[in-house]
């Protein structure tokens, strides 16, 4: 038996509060819970608001909640009623980590003050994620994804030339900030293992946003150029993008160094194109770019997209088909890497979600829970964490304080 496959999971013992809602911050947690957290959903009465996005549901959750909430239990707790918050805050007690994405200064408004719970415990790691950060001029501003895409420039870059601007086709300003969120508690945690203490973190959706403008924006502070839309181009590659083949199919090529470029001629029959004195290095191709791309476009409409990869690739050219979502996850199907993952609930229900990238070497692979129906975990979270009895449970349920709805049929 491989002695990696009966370690535990990397996180397995740290216990996360998680006051999330929508996706950047149950994306966050998702992540801290496929590496092994224990997280629980704290949700209001009416629960996440994501479990009610149309159109795809599965019983009376969306297919939009089911895919960012696996691995987690549920706690539906009305923390209007002071019985509520004061059993929040003894689940804060017991917590290593409160992930919330409420708006600046809501979590003290609702009577859940930073300050005075990590005094009561200084090792508590606090991690808010808010569109525009917990200090400065936008910081009490409502966000959503397109708004973080169309203010941080992201959206002036997608897009085709001369045509409006697109969003991306990924919600990236959620995302990545969960993605940066998780970053920062799993260096927060690292932290108190040497310190003892804990931190309070700060992440902004723009700021995250702002920081994969990568090199476009390097381009616009040390050249004070202002980078346009890139359609499925490259700033500084010419052989860098799509191309449509005969088929009406599209592919892309990254012929980024001269043997690739010298690759690309030849598999496209433009061997002469080597030589010629306009495109004999990367700066001249960029700078003739618009006398390159037709005689390659020209070229690609000869054959079907599928019949480029072979010769592309014999001549040591990066290729790949431009695949659609379903023909993606089928290739990730088979890959073996478990990136579609399948989960099943309790009551039937079956779906399938895209899987945990993160892979430790050797490591077992480990089964997923389904995500968690409202309040469903209730009892078992309160007497794990606060040793509650089932009566006293059933009391709370009684008085309204938690909330559990009943299963609706897949």
């Amino acid at each position: 038996m491989n002695p990696e496959s009966s370690r535990p999971q990397p996180l397995a013992g740290y216990r996360i509060v998680d006051l999330t809602t929508f996706l950047s911050g149950p994306f966050c947690t998702q992540i801290l819970a496929d590496l092994g957290a224990e997280v629980v959903k704290v949700e209001a009465p009416e629960g996440d608001s994501s479990r009610a996005i149309p159109p795809h549901f599965v019983g009376s959750d969306s297919a939009y909640y089911l895919g960012i909430n696996r691995n987690k239990q549920s706690v539906a707790i009305d923390i209007k009623q002071p019985e509520g918050l004061a059993l929040v805050k003894r689940l804060i007690a017991e917590a290593d980590v409160v992930v919330e994405n409420y708006r600046p200064g809501v979590a003290a408004r609702i009577g859940l003050d930073i300050a005075a719970l990590r005094a009561a415990k200084p090792a508590l790691i606090w991690a808010s994620v808010s569109g525009f950060g917990q200090t400065g001029p936008w910081r009490d501003k409502p966000a959503y994804d397109m708004i973080v895409q169309a203010l941080s420039g992201v959206m002036s870059l997608t897009g085709e030339p001369g045509r409006p601007a697109v969003r991306l086709g990924i919600p990236a300003g959620d995302m990545v900030a969960g993605m940066y969120a998780a970053i920062a508690v799993n260096a927060a945690l690292a932290d108190r293992e040497r310190s003892g203490e804990g931190r309070v973190i700060d992440v902004s959706m723009l700021d995250c946003q702002l920081a994969m403008l990568s090199y476009q924006s390097t381009y616009a502070l040390v050249a004070g150029t202002t980078p346009q839309p890139q359609g499925a181009r490259h700033d500084s590659i010419p052989t860098y993008r799509s191309f449509v083949a005969g088929d009406g199919r599209e592919l892309v090529v990254t012929a980024n160094t001269e043997r690739m470029w010298k690759g690309l001629c030849e598999a496209l029959g433009l061997a002469a194109l080597v030589a010629d004195e306009r495109f004999d290095s990367g700066g001249k191709r960029l700078k003739n770019r618009e006398a390159l791309w037709p005689l390659l476009e020209d070229a690609f409409r000869a054959r079907a997209a599928a019949e480029w990869i072979a010769p592309l690739q014999n001549n040591g050219v990066p290729v790949a088909l431009i695949k659609n979502v379903p023909e993606a996850l089928q290739d990730a199907r088979e890959s073996g890497r478990g990136m579609v993952l399948p989960l099943d609930g309790t009551h039937g229900e079956h779906i399938e979600v895209v899987g945990n990238p993160i892979r430790f070497v050797g490591e077992a692979e480990r089964v997923a829970s389904y995500p968690p129906r409202l309040g469903e975990n209730a009892g078992q979270v309160l007497a794990d964490w606060l040793g509650t009895a089932a009566g006293e449970v059933a009391a709370l349920i009684e008085r309204g304080v938690l909330v559990q709805r009943e299963p609706v049929a897949a």
